[in-house]
């Protein structure tokens, strides 16, 4: 194995990394975002109706479901067997806004960030796709990586010194 690895190949061609050389350890990822809306939207969200249904629910079952497909979604993305995805949509009453929180755990070779990042960004189009009706002027925004632990890369939390 390379000393780092890469997704070019010795042509520069991209590739899937090889990660067979690498140690199996658990690793575990934390993503965020929000959706901002009306307070027309985020009422109807927020009691857990709106015209399609229970927002809040379904969209984080959508996230669940996007994390698994990961690797059929993000080009050269390992496929993972997961121990634990976890996605939360919590309201925020102050900004009338959703934030939606993912959590993705796995033990092998290579990272989970993805895995997380996709739940998030796919929760997140739900909720706006579940009250495109309601307000079509949501903005989705701030999916980002918050927290990442295991690896040989070492941890990562935002914002830490």
């Amino acid at each position: 194995m390379a000393d780092r690895p890469t997704h070019l190949d010795e042509s520069g061609r991209a590739r899937m990394v090889d990660v067979s050389e690498k140690p199996e350890t658990m690793r575990e990822a934390i993503a965020g975002g929000r959706v901002r809306m009306s307070r027309d939207a985020f009422a109807a969200a927020r009691e857990g109706g709106g015209p399609k249904g229970d927002i809040r629910a379904v969209a984080e079952i959508a996230g669940v479901m996007a994390g698994k497909r990961t690797s059929d979604l993000i080009p050269l993305c390992h496929p993972l067997a997961l121990s634990s995805l976890k996605v939360e949509v919590a309201p925020r009453e102050e900004d009338a806004s959703f934030v939606v929180t993912a959590r993705a755990k796995t033990t092998g070779p290579t990272g989970v960030e993805m895995e997380a990042l996709t739940a998030v960004a796919v929760a997140c189009l739900t909720i706006y796709d579940m009250l495109k009706a309601i307000d079509r002027e949501m903005i989705i925004e701030d999916v980002k990586l918050l927290a990442k632990s295991g690896g040989a890369s070492g941890d990562f939390t935002r914002g830490a010194p």
